[in-house]
């Protein structure tokens, strides 16, 4: 109902085309579940095992004393939450670590009868190499402080190529944990995905040079130069749309001045000829773009030119690099600005909720609202200004607090 209220009014680009974006962290978590389920006895073991250690302070304590005995690494235990896969792989990685604990424990505790078997733990091992990289990408995708779509077209490659990859030289398990895996990928990504693409040529350090190297892997080689076509055409349409709109908003603002100046005539005496006339030189100027055909689009000049070689891509900020462009692609830009806005993830909306505990913690629970939002807002700023991550305890920050709350 909302998209045809919106369609009907034409607010929505493309026809809503871009409207409905499904979370891709939410898609990732289906898929690598997907594949888990051919593991799932193991999984339960693993889990079962976990719980039967943390339930008790004794069990930690002997189980403690077998990892120093065989002089492991300091690490804890972890507990997965079964909807979240990543959260399963880090339960199967901490537990892998203490594989060999678990038999010399068993024979210390007769009530522990979950212990998976040596091929258990190897399986378990493979499956975390190859859970490796959809971890990073979830972290990718997931990041809260820097926009995400114009990136994930590189972990979709990487995701796809992985996957190819296992299934060929892979155990015949795990080419049936991959067979699921890949059901799943080309029911959600099998189609071209208009606003990933869209994102990814509008970061300068990709333009259609992406698009044409990843979508024949991502893709089969008669689909992929179908798919090119589609994000191109469709590329062209929304920048044409941005195009009618800046014309129209530019001769809006010429009618308006001309009535200003209509107005202002009167008391326009000859000693001020001058600045009138400068007057209407600038608003040649500044209109001169819906006079003049330009021989060349602005996305026909940002295709043709290079692409941009950063030398730190972990530093680098397309919508700054937009900004700094501005004046070379007015609509370009602005196009750049509402495309790279739109999230593929709805985890940074929904860790905004769950931070609402932190925050609000019982020893301010007598806080005004105001208050709240100052310090919330405040302290997201200067983590921004600063470029210091969330996780990480300032102690400048923390006497900011208390100082804005006394």
């Amino acid at each position: 109902m909302l998209k045809d209220n919106l369609a009907y009014k034409n607010s929505l680009a493309l026809h809503g085309k871009l409207f409905h974006v499904r979370c891709c962290a939410h898609i990732l978590n289906l898929l690598v579940q997907d594949g888990l389920s051919e593991i799932a006895d193991i999984i339960k073991n693993v889990r079962e095992s976990v719980k039967h250690l943390v339930a008790s302070e004794s069990r930690r304590l002997i189980f403690s004393e077998i990892a120093k005995q065989l002089k492991l690494p300091s690490k804890k235990l972890l507990l997965d939450c079964g909807t979240r896969w990543n959260a399963t792989y880090f339960m199967l990685s901490a537990a892998l670590e203490f594989k060999d604990v678990f038999p010399r424990y068993q024979q210390r505790d007769s009530s522990y009868t979950y212990l998976p078997s040596e091929d258990d733990w190897q399986k378990v091992k493979e499956v975390c190499s190859f859970l490796e990289e959809f971890n990073e990408v979830t972290n990718v995708i997931s990041g809260t402080e820097y926009p995400t779509s114009n990136l994930f077209l590189h972990e979709l490659h990487s995701i796809k190529k992985l996957l190819d990859e296992a299934h060929e030289n892979g155990n015949i398990y795990m080419k049936v944990m991959v067979g699921k895996m890949k059901c799943k990928f080309d029911k959600y990504w099998g189609d071209c995905n208009l606003l990933i693409s869209l994102s990814a040529i509008l970061d300068p350090r990709n333009k259609m040079k992406l698009i044409e190297w990843s979508f024949p892997e991502i893709y089969s080689e008669f689909d992929s130069d179908e798919h090119i076509t589609t994000v191109m055409e469709t590329l062209r349409m929304l920048y044409n749309e941005y195009v009618d709109a800046h014309k129209t908003k530019s001769i809006g603002s010429e009618i308006s001045s001309g009535e200003t100046q209509k107005e202002g005539s009167s008391c326009i005496i000859s000693g001020k000829g001058k600045i009138r006339g400068r007057t209407q030189f600038y608003s040649y100027i500044r209109n001169v773009d819906c006079v003049i055909e330009q021989p060349k689009s602005e996305l026909d000049v940002y295709l043709e030119e290079d692409v941009h070689i950063c030398q730190d891509d972990s530093n680098f900020d397309a919508l700054e690099w937009w900004k700094m462009n501005n004046m070379k692609f007015r609509i370009l830009s602005k196009m750049a600005h509402d495309i790279l806005s739109i999230p593929i993830t709805t985890v940074a909306s929904e860790s905004a909720f769950s931070a609402g505990g932190r925050i609000i913690d019982p020893h301010r629970a007598s806080l005004g609202a105001e208050t709240v939002q100052v310090l919330t807002c405040g302290a997201d700023w200067l983590r921004a200004f600063y470029s210091i991550k969330r996780k990480k305890k300032v102690i400048w920050m923390l006497k900011l607090k208390f100082k804005l709350t006394s």
